[in-house]
Formats: structure tokens, sequence, C-alpha cells
């Protein structure tokens, strides 16, 4: 069954279901379904949570372990199983099935997908799923509906702002949810309650660069073409300097390398992720990129960064900003494996 994120709060207040599918890849609507999931668990007396990350190597034995074992501390149980792929293989798909046809008693299991290809979407386990399953689809918003959704989030922190704002602050984020949020989280802790000015808002938004070399990361991280070649361009157009902006794609790409070589070491990706100092949010953006970049191009864009770097030095002749440009649009678009 279908169930729009908008009404998941209330579904949730009737009582947990044994089975949610999320299925998307907008970070703050991951994020935010998920900590509604497990606020509602908690009130509901859930007192034992496990989340597990389908990896390269994963035993999904330790599904059916996890359903024939038996708490000595909580009476009911949140399992979370996130495929940041969308590929479960052959054994994945066969229990996947399986927990679509038979709850894992006092269990609630909540599937986490990205946007699943035709070939997933009209799979034998996906199907299993959409029919037992409540499914939430995590849509991005399109930008003529975003200043409608930055109203929205306004008004939930008793603000307001004209249609000229709403259209302003959607501009701003460049469709991005996460910096659309907060940004009017922001607002929320500078401002009264009430209409906000124009003057206001845009002082307040405009306060810090439009741009800046850690969205560039993200746009890539998140293969957005699009967004990037934006970013790119807005820095070079601010006059920011090429070795300013590749030392943050270093950070970025770095543990990238490590945490690949550690899942295909057959190692916790959460734990790699750990170690390599990625939380929260990233996580998403981290795996995401894991999911369309293997090795041999995090290694091959590594290098070319250091290449690049004497360029900008003058160590080596040749255009810094243009083959920081390639390099950036190069990964983005690439397309999950």
């Amino acid at each position: 069954m279908q169930l729009a994120q908008a009404q998941l709060e209330k579904h949730l207040s009737q009582g947990l279901k044994p089975l949610y599918v999320l299925v998307g890849d907008e970070p703050l609507a991951q994020r935010e379904s998920l900590d509604t999931i497990r606020a509602a668990a908690r009130l509901q007396g859930f007192d034992e949570r496990t989340s597990l990350i389908v990896e390269r190597y994963f035993n999904w034995q330790q599904i059916q372990s996890y359903g024939q074992s038996i708490s000595l501390f909580a009476s009911q149980r949140l399992l979370e199983i996130n495929i940041p792929s969308g590929k479960p293989g052959v054994d994945g798909s066969k229990a996947l099935q399986a927990l679509a046809v038979k709850a894992i008693p006092d269990t609630t299991v909540v599937i986490i997908l990205p946007t699943l290809e035709r070939e997933a979407k009209n799979s034998g386990w996906f199907s299993a799923l959409e029919n037992n399953a409540m499914t939430i689809s995590l849509n991005e918003v399109d930008a003529a509906n975003l200043p409608k959704w930055i109203a929205g989030r306004l008004a939930l922190q008793g603000q307001s702002a004209s249609s000229q704002t709403l259209e302003f602050l959607a501009h701003q984020v460049e469709g991005n949810l996460l910096a659309a949020n907060q940004e009017v989280q922001k607002l929320g802790l500078l401002y009264p309650q009430g209409e906000l000015a124009d003057a206001t808002v845009r002082e307040a938004v405009l306060n810090v660069s439009r741009y800046d070399a850690f969205q560039l990361g993200e746009a890539v991280l998140m293969g957005d073409a699009a967004r990037t070649v934006r970013i790119l361009q807005g820095l070079q157009d601010e006059g920011e300097n090429a070795v300013a902006v590749m030392n943050p794609l270093m950070w970025v790409l770095r543990p990238l390398v490590r945490i690949k070589q550690a899942e295909l070491r057959g190692e916790n990706i959460m734990n790699a992720m750990t170690s390599a100092r990625i939380y929260g949010d990233k996580q998403v953006l981290v795996k995401r990129a894991l999911a369309r970049l293997s090795l041999k191009q995090l290694e091959a864009a590594l290098q070319k960064l250091a290449d690049i770097d004497k360029t900008a030095k003058g160590v080596m002749l040749g255009n810094a900003w243009l083959e920081i440009s390639r390099l950036c649009f190069g990964l983005a678009r690439v397309r999950s494996r």
C-alpha cells in the first residue's frame, strides 16, 4: 500500500505495521521518515533497534537468524535494512520475498531503497514488498513546487513570507531540500514568528557566499551533474582560487577511497565511515557515491587532483579550472553500476 510521507505521522499514531519500504534518493525525506518511524516506535514501547547495511559481501542469513532470535530486553523490535545499491542479489531477493509474506514476530522492519531502475521495479522481490508493505516514495520537490514546500516549512515554525521571497529562497538553494530546510531553520532561529520582511530574508540568506567548494563536493557525491556545473561556474564567477576549491575536494575523495577499500575487503561500511569521520546526513551522500564509483575511478580522481594542484601552482602547464571542471563533471555523471 502506498503511503504519502505527509501522512506518515498520523498513520504511525495508530500503531506500527510489520513492514515499511522507503524508496527514493531524497536525503532529507529519508532522514525525516526514518526519524518519524523511530520516534513512533519509542513511544509505542519498542526498546531495541538494529540497523543493517547491505554491502557487497552482506550475509542475508543474518535476517533469518535475527527472526529466530529472542530479545532478552525488548518485547518489540525495530529492524532497519538499508540497501544503497537497490540490488539485493539472488539471496537478498529470496530473503526480501520471505520478509514480505511472513512477518518477523514482535518486529517492525523498515527497508530503505534508492530510486529503483525499471528492472528492479519489475522484479519479484519488489512486487512482493509493494503488495505487503506500507511503501513511502521519497520524491524530490520540483522547482515549480519548491516555494510552496518552503512556505509549508515556514508555517510549521509560525512564520510566513511573500511569494517573491519564497521564489528567491527556492532559487538560492537550487532545489536542494537539505539546504532549503537549513535556511528555513536559520530564519526560525534569527527572527520571531509572523511575516518575514523581504529585505530581512535576503540579508540572512546572502550573508554567506552563494557557492562554496563543500557544496561542489556534495553535488559530486550526489551524482548531480547539472548542479555541479552551476556551482563550478558560480565559484569561477565569484573569483574563487582553484587551490581553495581543490583542497575540500581532496577532503571529500580521500575518505571515499578508504571506505571503498574497506568495502572491498568485506568490512562493515558503517564502521569504515565512522573511522573516516563521516557522520549524519553525509553518510547518505557517501553511500550513494560508493554505489556509483569504483575504487579505480576514485584513485584516479585523487591522482588527477594532485596533478591539478601542480598546475594551479605553476609547476605544470595547463588550465587548473578547466581540469577541475572536467574532473568534477566526469565524476558526477557516472551512473550507478
